[in-house]
């Protein structure tokens, strides 16, 4: 396994789940719902606990709630 490989496996994991729709947000805002895999409000999905996720999570707080989980 590569470092980077290794570094985010053994990252603790957010569960990111969409709370509100992104409907009537900028562009940039509704793009960043989806590429976190997010569709419906309810939708949940797991990350790796990263610094290009936590920006993406900054950027849509309004519209999302977070945990960090150390399963999957």
């Amino acid at each position: 396994m590569t470092k980077t490989i290794k570094k985010a496996a053994e990252a603790p994991l957010l569960r990111i789940r969409l709370v509100r729709s992104p409907v009537g947000y900028p562009p940039v805002q509704r793009a960043t719902v989806r590429g976190l895999g997010l569709r419906k409000i309810g939708a949940e999905v797991v990350r790796p606990n990263c610094p290009e996720i936590r920006g993406m999570v900054t950027s849509i707080a309004h519209l999302v709630n977070v945990e960090e989980s150390e399963e999957a």
